[in-house]
């Protein structure tokens, strides 16, 4: 008899430490809707599409002369930024969530040009490596998806999938270039432009909330960047934004 009193009010501890852990999360999981905030760590490049005549060297139409060399390559290096914002999200079924996840982005983007020096030029008076920085300061607008595994204890996995809309918040004092010369003009993105993202991400519950360590990249749909005539924008034919980004949710 003993035996069995002993085993029932082990059983009941046990049982009421899991009740007690599977609430954890101050009870998120029973709200319909709820808040936190977020913060990012982003890597970013371009995906560059050159034209078919993007080595020629380029001549300025305002003084019919060449003020770059022959290009030998253009690329992206990364970059990395930061941000911070909020999070929304509604319970639309116990494995399906919808977010609503604004934030502000500060991450400058760069474009490195390698020209080759001419004959006619052996003293190299041109760079040959010149990297342009296209500054940012963007306010993101994500909407998505979080479909959620059943929740094991004080953990959960989830994918995540949606669309994301950009606008590009950098004054016009830092993009003007109008009194420049053709060789000292800037490279600059479009305002606003969409995007698609895919992560995947955990929720581990604490006791008054959840914290959701998150995996992300997001791929532009279109070309982003302004085609002004100049020696950085002219031999580029596309360039889509390509984001990594690294989020702690807390809700």
């Amino acid at each position: 008899m003993r035996k069995k009193l002993t085993f029932l009010l082990i059983s009941f501890i046990g049982f009421t430490n899991v009740s007690q852990a599977q609430n954890w999360g101050g009870g998120i999981d029973d709200d319909w809707f709820n808040w936190g905030f977020q913060f990012q760590y982003i890597v970013s490049e371009y995906k560059l599409t050159k034209k078919q005549n993007w080595r020629q060297p380029f001549l300025d139409p305002e003084t019919g002369q060449y003020v770059t060399d022959e290009l030998n390559a253009i690329s992206s290096p990364t970059s990395p930024g930061f941000g911070i914002g909020f999070v929304l999200n509604t319970n639309l079924h116990k494995n399906i969530d919808m977010r609503f996840t604004p934030s502000l982005v500060f991450n400058d983007r760069f474009v490195r040009y390698d020209y080759i020096p001419t004959a006619s030029d052996p003293m190299f008076t041109h760079e040959r490596t010149v990297e342009k920085k296209v500054q940012a300061t963007m306010v993101d607008f994500p909407v998505g998806f979080k479909v959620k595994s059943d929740r094991l204890m004080n953990f959960r996995a989830y994918m995540l999938g949606g669309l994301k809309y950009s606008v590009d918040l950098a004054s016009s004092k830092k993009t003007n270039d109008v009194n420049a010369s053709s060789i000292d003009k800037l490279l600059k993105n479009k305002k606003g432009f969409l995007s698609y993202e895919a992560g995947l991400g955990f929720d581990i519950y604490f006791e008054y909330f959840k914290m959701s360590p998150e995996v992300k990249v997001s791929y532009s749909f279109n070309d982003i960047l302004k085609h002004d005539i100049n020696p950085y924008a002219s031999p580029i034919e596309k360039a889509k934004l390509r984001h990594f980004t690294f989020s702690l949710f807390f809700e």
